[in-house]
């Protein structure tokens, strides 16, 4: 069974979540040439979370068409999958979550909105994918944390660092002194501890691909 469902998870989700969703033989994020290796080993579905962007060629998007082409099921979400997702899903790719929804509807476009840094053993995040701040500065808006200037402001600073400096400490000493101290000091706060929109669409995807596989009889 394992062969059959593959996942190519990293930071999105830590490994011991996922597979307390989906039993799956769990591999690293994606690079060039994982996909066709993977159908060659017997996938029949293919969840595509992570996959590499600046450390190693990326996943192409002939490698999916072909797995798609042979049948197999390719779902993508929440990072490099959902970025691919939105732009085969009218060949065949399935994207699910909130992260594909934006790269789709055009209001996010650049590869930097989900890129971060990570660190290789553990998996653990060592940056901030800008898509998750901007969901974040949204909800603190909502709440009434930070007005419309103040999120746009920390927005553009955000948006300036290279992805690996995006960190809340990093843009908590960008943004001191231009925005009250009181203001800035609540809404750090809320940030470290708000939603992580990527994890929550693996997730998401996880479940989607479980109810995917259970239908084909993989599970």
């Amino acid at each position: 069974m394992r062969h059959e469902l593959v996942v190519y998870l990293g930071p999105s989700l830590p490994l011991r979540d996922a597979e307390q969703v989906l039993p799956a033989e769990y591999l690293p994020p994606a690079k060039r040439g994982d996909i066709p290796l993977a159908v060659r080993n017997g996938a029949r579905i293919i969840c595509l979370i992570d996959g590499v962007f600046f450390q190693d060629c990326s996943v192409g998007h002939r490698e999916i068409l072909a797995a798609i082409g042979k049948n197999v099921r390719v779902i993508g979400s929440s990072s490099m999958g959902a970025l691919r997702a939105s732009e085969l899903d009218t060949l065949g790719m399935e994207g699910i979550g909130e992260v594909y929804r934006l790269y789709k509807s055009g209001d996010v476009e650049s590869d930097d909105e989900v890129a971060l840094i990570f660190d290789p053993e553990s998996g653990i995040a060592l940056s901030i994918p800008l898509v998750n701040i901007r969901h974040i500065l949204a909800l603190a808006e909502e709440q009434g944390i930070i007005d419309r200037i103040q999120k746009d402001y920390l927005f553009r600073t955000a948006q300036s660092l290279y992805f690996p400096d995006r960190t809340w400490d990093r843009i908590r000493e960008l943004a001191c002194g231009k925005i009250p101290a009181l203001t800035l000091d609540t809404f750090i706060q809320y940030a470290e501890d708000g939603p992580d929109l990527k994890r929550e669409d693996a997730i998401q995807a996880l479940n989607y691909t479980r109810n995917v596989a259970e239908e084909l009889g993989i599970l």
